[in-house]
């Protein structure tokens, strides 16, 4: 693994996100001095806030899983999770509602999943689903530290036995054909499959390797902060403050001050320079790719993931058709990927996620009241130019027509505040693309093939976040921030951590 050259005692992480917090506590677990300057006034970056008419909205990503590497984190600075987060198990995990009136709730536990599939879809599809759970296993299982965990310096890393252990599952396969070698019920199909709109692909072109993203929240578990997903960034930053690292808010990068191929320090709109011995650049890659002044050559340019219109809805009841996390299909499927992907227009028949964190936090919400997220995906900006200062009202009011035939009688009438985000705020964010996913997981842009944390020329900046390795989703970003760390560090973190653990406690 190729490691940063020259002194890199004091890092400054710029972002104060998921993966720049990740980033700081796995430094600091190495004995690094480092400075984290982010441009909002609290942490967080994507995952962040919005406090409306005494509702406590989370408007960035709303399902946790794979909770441990939160823990890893906090344990390279001698904290745990149960000290810092109120953490609770989600159950069910999602539900699922199909256009033809069933539903399915989706369980990490394998004796109560095998029964509902068995009440849902008969005994066949339930043999079917414990056949696709060991699968979904075995694959995790092969990717967790070879292909997810790995830092790539060339696509001659990927040789080895895990690669021959991936091929032997069909993880090159298709995910969607996958998962139906194991599943013939095409509700079921979706249910394990829709995860792969997450990595910016449809289901019937994203390798079967894909199918991990399923196994995080359909094996592995979903999970919930009380006080929302912001309870996270700010554990994670109150664990970074406490091991003695700098953060500066409100504080903006302007540029990157360079002697030859070194940054020697960051510049602030401020006027202030803060030397260092490295950088971590967490920003969306366009954002990182001005700051260092130049960007990778690339065969193609960067296709970007479709993007997302979220309505966030304060509402003075909720329904029984709701869990705290429920996908409202429609009848269509191949066609609105190809729409979002593709021809650039809006689902015809569109699929929700409906969220209602209220359900884990009631506090969330003025009493009585109850919180939604409702997330549509949409094309980006680049497939499909939508004019949303013009469209985003129209679409709103779609959205919560397509609520109530849903199932949500009165969901429109109940609303008393709302606040909707659609691509293009996303592009005033700083988002390529207008989209909140970054670059797609297309065969050419995963593993070795996605945009390196390295950039050649500059010797001591390291990329982080979800537009670098591994890619997208709030467990490949934690995991990057601790790639990032390696990239500085040059030594498994644990060995430096056991070395540093009395200095860092006492």
């Amino acid at each position: 693994m190729r490691v940063l050259p020259g002194r890199t005692d004091h890092v400054v992480v710029v972002g104060a996100g998921l993966a720049g917090l990740s980033t700081a506590l796995h430094l600091l677990g190495t004995g690094r001095s480092v400075t984290v300057v982010e441009r909002d006034a609290t942490p967080g970056g994507r995952a962040g806030r919005l406090d409306l008419d005494g509702y406590r909205i989370d408007t960035g990503p709303t399902v946790l899983t794979m909770p441990e590497l939160v823990e890893d984190a906090l344990a390279a600075v001698g904290e745990s999770l149960a000290d810092r987060l109120d953490l609770v198990p989600v159950d069910p995990a999602y539900r699922a509602r199909f256009a033809d009136g069933t539903s399915l709730d989706v369980h990490a536990d394998a004796e109560e999943m095998e029964a509902e599939v068995r009440r849902f879809a008969g005994a066949d599809e339930a043999a079917g689903y414990r056949r696709l759970r060991t699968w979904l296993t075995e694959l995790y299982r092969v990717e967790k530290d070879s292909f997810i965990g790995a830092n790539f310096d060339s696509p001659a890393d990927l040789l080895g036995p895990s690669l021959a252990k991936l091929a032997a599952l069909r993880g090159f396969g298709r995910l969607g054909p996958s998962i139906a070698r194991f599943l013939r019920d095409e509700r079921l199909q979706r249910v394990f499959s829709f995860q792969s709109l997450y990595a910016g692909v449809p289901p019937r072109r994203a390798l079967a390797a894909y199918a991990v993203i399923a196994y995080m929240d359909t094996v592995a578990g979903v999970h919930f902060p009380r006080g929302g997903m912001r309870a996270l960034p700010d554990a994670m930053a109150g664990a970074v403050a406490d091991a003695g690292a700098a953060l500066r808010y409100r504080t903006t990068v302007a540029w990157l001050e360079r002697i030859g191929s070194r940054v020697t320090a960051v510049r602030t709109t401020q006027g202030e320079r803060i030397p260092c011995d490295a950088v971590v650049l967490t920003p969306d890659l366009p954002v990182a790719y001005r700051l260092l002044g130049k960007a990778p050559r690339r065969p193609r340019a960067v296709r970007w993931s479709p993007s997302a219109v979220v309505l966030h809805a304060g509402t003075t009841r909720t329904w029984p058709e709701l869990a705290h996390h429920t996908i409202l299909f429609g009848g269509a499927w191949d066609r609105t990927f190809d729409e979002i992907t593709s021809t650039g227009r809006l689902m015809s028949d569109p699929s929700l996620l409906v969220t209602q964190p209220t359900q884990g936090d009631p506090s969330l919400a003025p009493p009585g009241r109850h919180l939604n997220f409702v997330l549509a995906p949409v094309p980006n900006l680049e497939v499909g130019p939508v004019d949303w200062e013009r469209v985003g009202p129209a679409y709103r009011d779609e959205l919560l027509r397509t609520l109530e035939a849903r199932g949500l009688t009165g969901f429109e009438a109940s609303v008393e505040t709302s606040h909707l985000v659609t691509p293009r705020d996303w592009a005033d964010m700083g988002l390529a693309a207008g989209t909140p996913f970054s670059a797609a997981h297309t065969f050419g842009q995963t593993g070795p093939f996605r945009p390196r944390n390295l950039v050649d020329g500059v010797e001591n900046v390291v990329l982080a976040g979800c537009g670098t390795t591994p890619g997208v989703g709030v467990p490949p970003v934690l995991i990057s921030g601790k790639l990032a760390a390696q990239r500085v560090a040059g030594t498994p973190l644990g060995a430096l951590r056991a070395r540093n653990r009395t200095a860092i406690v006492t």
